[in-house]
């Protein structure tokens, strides 16, 4: 029996290369197994991922009426928050494409009034090409304002007042009204199908444009000679700094795990390299030193796994003391993260969204009296709460709080919003 292949782990890239030779199903079930594994992780991949299984389903499921196209899609989200709960993009994607499904057979109710054409049902299109990762993003169509307003406070200082979203911003859903979902007729359901594959594709390029929109606001944020503090910053946290320090010289406070600082691999270097090569300077600090340097910040900037209809963010563990630490200190707490982050789950208890990991690298199995005593939990995501959160910056621009509804309202149905993606799924 020859020996396994390798090297090889299933991830993002390879699980979009297996989609177009693999049934619905069985790709929906090797998302899921991969989701549970953590082979597909953060909060762009599991999005991506998500998008690209739905399109499928869309694409190449037999249906022929929107009801069965919407329970179609509520079951496989379902699936797909249950193999993964701690990933709040999920749900958002599930629940954007089910008021885009709804939208668009609104229009084809309203436009088929004065006139039903007859005819036999086209056949059903061919596989979806997946797009990778890297291909060139194709322009999306133009997109409403919603409900996004000018703060009249202080975060009115981080809006420009001429600003029109870009073409890439996320396009606005329609009303929360239900829409009727029986009768389709037939000669609608291929019309349908390619404009809901088509909504999704733009959903997908919202999802791939954040960064490139949120940095955009960095250098109305950061101003020169201002001392920044960031936690594990992402890779939008990442580029957002890069793009202020092309304009401006201005220090960042590095917060890294010092459980990371013992490996060879410092994957914060070409930050650093990017940083300090237009003239800013890097400062390394470990949380236990955190105190001493708060003082000196003017702000601090974290990047959100996922933020909460109240304005909570989900964000890397060790992130949240220094939120609590800089309410201490009055300093301000900046968040960036895409719409696509911005989830309308209800749910109320905190303590839900905390994701424990292995202690390992912390505790390990030679210090065996330690491990037979006591109970070690390390956390890999922590919850920050409302209060403790300044501003948010999005992909469509500078908001506070009391903004957060109206964008969710704009891109999420009501039906939707209430909808239990974390019921007992139905076989």
């Amino acid at each position: 029996m020859a020996p396994p292949k390798g090297g090889y782990a299933p991830d993002l890239d390879k699980f979009l290369d297996t989609l177009k030779s693999r049934p619905v199903d069985a790709s929906v079930e090797f998302l899921i197994s991969l989701l549970k594994r953590r082979q597909i992780r953060g909060s762009e991949a599991c999005a991506i991922a998500t998008a690209h299984v739905l399109l499928q389903v869309v694409a190449r499921d037999k249906w022929t009426d929107v009801d069965q196209l919407i329970g179609r899609i509520q079951l496989v989200g379902r699936k797909l928050v249950t193999a993964q709960p701690h990933e709040l993009v999920i749900g958002n994607v599930v629940k954007r494409v089910l008021g885009l499904i709804r939208d668009e057979a609104e229009e084809d109710r309203n436009d088929t009034g004065n006139d039903s054409p007859t005819g036999s049902t086209p056949p059903l299109p061919p596989a979806i090409e997946v797009t990778p990762i890297d291909k060139q993003i194709r322009p999306p169509s133009l997109v409403a304002l919603g409900s996004f307003a000018r703060t009249q406070s202080m975060f009115n200082l981080l809006s420009d007042p001429d600003f029109i979203p870009s073409p890439g911003s996320t396009p606005k859903l329609g009303s929360g009204a239900s829409t009727p979902q029986r009768h389709l007729q037939s000669t609608n359901v291929h019309a349908l199908r390619s404009e809901v594959i088509d909504g999704i594709e733009e959903i997908m390029d919202e999802i791939r444009q954040v960064d490139e929109q949120v940095q955009a606001y960095a250098e109305i944020v950061i101003h020169p000679g201002d001392y920044v503090l960031v936690h594990q910053p992402s890779r939008t946290v990442q580029k957002f700094l890069t793009r202020a320090a092309s304009k401006r010289k201005f220090t960042v406070f590095l917060v890294v795990d010092p459980s990371a600082t013992s490996t060879t691999d410092d994957s914060y270097a070409p930050l650093r390299k990017s940083l300090t090569s237009g003239g800013s300077t890097v400062v390394n600090i470990m949380n236990v030193g955190l105190m001493a340097y708060m003082s000196k910040v003017n702000k601090v900037i974290l990047g959100a796994r996922a933020i909460t209809r109240k304005g909570g963010v989900l964000v890397d563990a060790g992130a949240a003391v220094i939120a609590r630490a800089a309410r201490e200190q009055g300093r301000t707490v900046i968040v960036l993260g895409g719409v696509y982050k911005i989830s309308p789950d209800s749910r109320s208890h905190h303590e839900g969204f905390v994701e424990w990991g292995n202690p390992s690298k912390y505790v390990n199995f030679a210090d065996g009296t330690m491990v037979g005593q006591v109970k070690v939990r390390n956390a890999i995501a922590e919850f920050v709460p409302t209060e403790l959160v300044n501003t948010y910056i999005t992909n469509l621009g500078a908001h506070s709080k009391d903004h957060l509804h109206g964008i969710i309202a704009d891109h999420y149905k009501e039906e939707d919003i209430n909808f239990d993606l974390f019921g007992k799924i139905q076989r």
